[in-house]
């Protein structure tokens, strides 16, 4: 019987992406506005840059990208860029539709819920509190949790130790079939990937089950559960 439901944060609970997008448009805006001799459009692109240099979740890619294109920093420009990215991040970041029906949903049931995420611990729970949903978690791991992103087993391993219940007692929902599938499936968890959050061109994904919407779920559940009554009659005949 499925006893817990571990979601990927990023792309799986929030659309990051789009957040990300929207802030890094209204930083770059912001950032000629300050003075920054360039169009808006190239701005964008070399903040792009860094992170592809840097990762997606590094603090600092303001500060690089104008100590690389001016030789120092701006701090005119700096600060405008960093106040636009957060006002429009915190405007821009929600939930996928019905994930917090879904949630509501799980816990009636009993369902332990987790959060399994490479993102930073303070930024994953910067997310979930500003989502409103930091109390509905009984677990949140992240990269500093263990030291390893996923497909990583110790990350696997820690989430479900955490839990207190068996691997396959688990389902692991993702969009990233390479980390979070993968990592998931080698750990003995059931796995869903998240269709629906993809960023990534994907001809296979070799997950149990695949996803359009975050509302199916439940029928996952309910599905898995009947296969294992099914197989465990099997075993006793």
């Amino acid at each position: 019987m499925i006893r817990a439901v571990v979601f990927d944060l990023d792309n799986t609970l929030v659309d990051f992406m789009k957040m990300k997008d929207r802030a890094v448009d209204a930083a770059a805006w912001a950032m000629v506005d300050a003075g920054l001799q360039m169009t808006p459009e190239d701005v964008k692109r070399g903040i792009y840059d860094q992170y592809d240099k840097h990762g997606i979740e590094s603090q600092d890619v303001f500060d690089k990208y104008l100590t690389e294109i001016l030789g120092e920093i701006d701090y005119r420009v700096l600060a405008a860029g960093i106040i636009a990215y957060r006002k429009a991040r915190e405007a821009s970041l929600q939930p996928y539709p019905h994930v917090r029906i879904v949630i509501a949903k799980l816990l009636r049931r009993g369902v332990k819920l987790a959060v399994l995420s490479d993102a930073p611990r303070r930024e994953a729970w910067l997310r979930l509190c500003q989502l409103g949903l930091h109390h509905e978690f009984d677990v949140v791991v992240t990269y500093e949790d263990t030291g390893y992103r996923k497909p990583h087993p110790e990350p696997f391993a820690r989430v479900i130790d955490k839990l207190g219940i068996a691997p396959r007692e688990a389902i692991m929902v993702g969009d990233w079939p390479e980390r979070d599938v993968a990592g998931a499936k080698e750990a003995g968890l059931w796995t869903v990937w998240a269709k629906y959050g993809s960023v990534h061109a994907v001809e296979t994904t070799n997950a149990d089950y695949e996803i359009e919407s975050v509302d199916e779920i439940v029928d996952v559940i309910d599905a898995i559960d009947s296969r294992m009554a099914s197989d465990a009659t099997t075993n006793d005949v």
